[in-house]
């Protein structure tokens, strides 16, 4: 997620959306071929827990068991017009960089970059200089890049034989719902706003079909596809439905994706991620051009995440042959006031 898709907060929903591109695209591979070998403790993970984009890659390192071998630095989820900053560390600064907002790390490897500052990030913790932006590429190479890094009983998350069929899954689920949610609720004018919306409930109702039989979008196991439509989902009643008037209705009125959400969310990897507080205060305060007085709505009710959805019914075999996340460091819970 970006600060500036315009030209800083207030700007969002007074001029048309579109969503940046990765600039930094660089890999960070086994071989090193882009010249960033896969390192134990040589890079960090930067990222917002408001953020959907960042929200994959907090997924995908805790269920890969990627903790020990990439450190996380967590920004403030409210930003300013300068860039996500480091707030919620001691003395404003990250105690690994160094530095106080993330554009100290991208001035460090480019001046003048097209695009804004966005999570997740990942940065070379010696130089201090981003590596790459590229949200769309960083959790695919943390499942097959990084797999000498793994913990054991990893999952595979995006298995060889089946990503044709996951690439053709989250592309609709990108088109549609991840970015069709931004498309709606940054609209300038009410056809764009319809066209947007309604794309986003045609395909959730696509959805809602294809997991209606089965646990999973792809196979029987979690994969790269349930990460990436998972992050959407759980911030759907929080912030979507009202704050981007995707309002035709509520998760939690849909039977099988608010079961299929729920089963994710109490599934350890998932939940033990989403920070609804930092969800709320970020859409609603940062987003300052279509809520101007920045007021961070009471509900919704989270009670409801915690009961049972009996998805376990269809079978399915979350990690695969693999296992569970051990628990949360001590360091990375949730505080138990921003949870169900």
């Amino acid at each position: 997620m970006s600060r500036d898709d315009g030209d800083g907060n207030t700007d969002y929903g007074r001029r048309a959306f579109k969503r940046s591109k990765a600039h930094f695209s660089d890999r960070i591979t086994a071989d090193g071929r882009d010249g960033w070998p896969v390192e134990a403790g040589r890079y960090r993970l930067v990222v917002s827990r408001a953020c959907p984009w960042a929200s994959r890659s907090l997924v995908s390192r805790r269920l890969l068991g990627l903790e020990d071998a990439l450190s996380l630095a967590v920004a403030d989820p409210i930003q300013d017009d300068r860039s996500w900053r480091f707030t919620l560390d001691e003395d404003g600064r990250d105690p690994v960089l160094g530095i106080r907002y993330l554009s100290e790390a991208y001035d460090r490897r480019e001046r003048d970059y097209p695009g804004g500052v966005s999570v997740p990030a990942i940065v070379d913790v010696p130089s201090g200089r981003l590596v790459t932006n590229d949200y769309q590429q960083l959790t695919l190479d943390l499942a097959t890049e990084w797999t000498a890094l793994h913990r054991e009983g990893a999952p595979d998350l995006y298995p060889d034989k089946l990503r044709d069929e996951i690439d053709e899954v989250m592309a609709d689920v990108y088109q549609d719902v991840n970015n069709g949610v931004y498309r709606a609720g940054f609209a300038t004018g009410q056809e764009e706003y319809e066209a947007a919306c309604a794309g986003v409930f045609r395909r959730l109702e696509l959805l809602a079909g294809r997991l209606e039989q089965q646990r999973y979008l792809v196979g029987d196991t979690i994969t790269e596809a349930d990460i990436r439509l998972f992050t959407t989902l759980v911030r759907f009643d929080a912030v979507y439905h009202g704050h981007f008037k995707c309002n035709r209705w509520k998760l939690t009125e849909n039977q099988v994706l608010w079961a299929y959400v729920r089963d994710l969310y109490q599934t350890p990897g998932f939940g033990d991620t989403v920070d609804f507080d930092h969800i709320k205060r970020h859409y609603y305060q940062v987003h300052t051009g279509i809520n101007p007085t920045r007021i961070v709505p009471l509900g919704p009710d989270l009670s409801g995440w915690l009961t049972p959805h009996h998805r376990e019914e269809l079978g399915g075999r979350p990690f695969g042959d693999g296992t569970p996340p051990g628990p949360v460091r001590a360091e990375e819970r949730i505080p138990a006031a921003h949870t169900p």
